[in-house]
């Protein structure tokens, strides 16, 4: 029986795992789910300890449907911009600051003035948000001083998981730059940065090759998973960055639209080009810069994607988790485009792209005695696409020339959703077939990382599409309409959307 790639891929809302051969063929899959915790406003947190029970349950769900199958190595993907603090002795001393999480408004203002705009987008890429790494660090330094100074290692999600797994500290870089700490074009992490926000260098991890062996699976972490000790575990990447690789979006004329718990429109590019207004965050993907491989990308970050289909669902129905978003999307394909006028913005938990505003809200506007679930559940998917449409005339603007979209995520599975994104964006859509495709390209990079395959190959061969969508002309024209209302809803209403 030939080798098998092990892809773990540690999500917002769960781990998915999934295990194929060297040529991408799925041989089995499994997903473990653990919550967002919300102890105050504005917070976001999880317990790493969830994050470990979780990747345990997945592994042994995945392995039980495949008993037989050596597995050659493993590959890592994690959510980005999180923040887990060791002590000492190596165990976290608080829960995880996860992205969503807003606490450090104020932090993000002090260290875009402090350093200044121009300077902080040049060295790491992007503008700072609430949730970064640096943010996170900075109001532990000043809310929590006591917790600061037990602080030896501070970590993204993955890495804790790669530490628990092999003994060993290391990231990607990939994953470094979405902290805004890292020097994207030195592709280190930034003295200038690290010394004014008073971290000390040997409390981040090392920074390694995503297609690089990091370690190797320890005896404690074996047992728990049901794995033989010394499985090579692959370094890894980014969920964004192995995102693209497994849907097969490598080259700078390709867009990926992701629709999961955020939402992300990226665009792989060759060279750091950096959005001087700080609307699109510029990171480094999980290739090597060289010729065929773009070695950064550039993403538009929506915040609330299918968590505002979620929230919506929990909302409308009495057991919503006896109701699938399936039926959710036939139910508001019965609505018309517009949704008889109901407009909502799916801001709740503030916006990235293109208005880094923490602050900004939720709304449904226009609700009328006519309207049904139908029209709130078209409202719903239309905004978000609206919402990911804002991001793509930003690329637009910086250059992109791109006429086609791959869809992933769950709005990838819908046809309905396909055509709506077709109809805002005026351009072609194939939804990605291939099944979780972060953890797919974590299976790339664990290949990669043994010798047994070349990366760029196989995000060309391993992703699969569904039928191409075409724009309708009459609702591309509607949407455009329903865009300039969209933007304006908004305009009119920052500034008074409340803490």
């Amino acid at each position: 029986m030939s080798a098998r790639l092990l892809g773990i891929d540690l999500g917002t809302s769960a781990v998915k795992v999934l295990l194929t051969t060297l040529d991408g063929a799925v041989v089995a899959s499994a997903s473990a789910e653990y919550p967002i915790e919300q102890p105050q406003p504005d917070y976001a947190e999880q317990a790493p300890a969830a994050w470990l029970r979780a990747v345990a349950n997945a592994v042994r769900a995945t392995l039980v449907q495949a008993p037989t199958a050596p597995i050659a190595a493993i590959g890592l993907s994690g959510q980005m911009h999180g923040t887990v603090l060791l002590g000492a002795d190596h165990q976290p001393l608080a829960p995880a600051v996860i992205w969503p999480d807003r606490r450090s408004a104020g932090e993000v203002q002090e260290i875009t003035e402090r350093v200044g705009p121009e300077r902080l987008y040049a060295i790491t890429g992007s503008p700072v948000a609430t949730g970064f790494q640096a943010a996170t660090v900075r109001w532990v330094q000043r809310h929590a001083p006591a917790l600061w100074r037990r602080v030896q290692r501070i970590l993204l999600p993955k890495d804790y998981l790669r530490f628990w797994l092999t003994g060993v500290f290391a990231t990607d870089p990939s994953d470094a730059a979405g902290t805004l700490l890292f020097d994207e074009a030195r592709c280190d992490w930034s003295d200038e940065l690290l010394n004014l926000l008073e971290i000390r260098r040997d409390q981040l991890p090392p920074v390694q090759p995503s297609a690089s062996i990091s370690g190797r699976l320890c005896e404690d972490a074996a047992n728990a998973l049901g794995l033989p000790v010394g499985v090579p575990v692959a370094t890894g990447a980014a969920d964004t960055a192995c995102s693209l690789l497994g849907a097969g979006v490598i080259r700078s004329d390709q867009l990926l639209l992701t629709i999961s718990t955020g939402g992300q429109l990226v665009q792989p590019c060759e060279t750091v080009r950096i959005d001087p207004q700080g609307r699109i965050h510029t990171f480094c993907s999980a290739l090597e810069p060289g010729e065929g491989r773009s070695g950064w990308y550039q993403m538009g970050a929506m915040l609330a994607a299918g968590l505002a289909l979620r929230w919506l669902r929990e909302q409308l129905y009495e057991e919503p988790t006896n109701v699938s978003y399936d039926q959710m999307m036939r139910l508001a394909s019965e609505a018309p485009p517009g949704a008889d006028g109901l407009l909502f913005l799916p801001y709740l938990v503030g916006e990235r792209t293109p208005y880094m505003d923490p602050t900004a809200r939720g709304v449904f506007f226009g609700l009328t005695l006519g309207h049904r679930r139908s029209h709130l559940i078209r409202a719903a998917v239309e905004g978000v696409t609206l919402a990911a449409r804002n991001a793509y005339d930003v690329l637009r603007e910086l250059g992109t020339t791109s006429q086609h979209i791959v869809l992933a995520g769950g709005g990838a599975r819908s046809r309905f959703w396909q055509q709506v994104v077709a109809d805002v964006f005026g351009t072609p859509v194939q939804g990605l077939r291939t099944a979780e495709q972060s953890a797919a390209g974590a299976c790339i990079l664990a290949g990669a990382a043994i010798g047994a395959l070349d990366p760029v190959e196989a995000a060309h061969t391993w992703a699969h599409y569904s039928s191409l969508v075409q724009p309708d002309s009459d609702r591309h024209c509607f949407y455009q309409e329903r865009l300039e209302a969209f933007r304006a809803l908004y305009q009119r209403n920052a500034g008074h959307f409340g803490p």
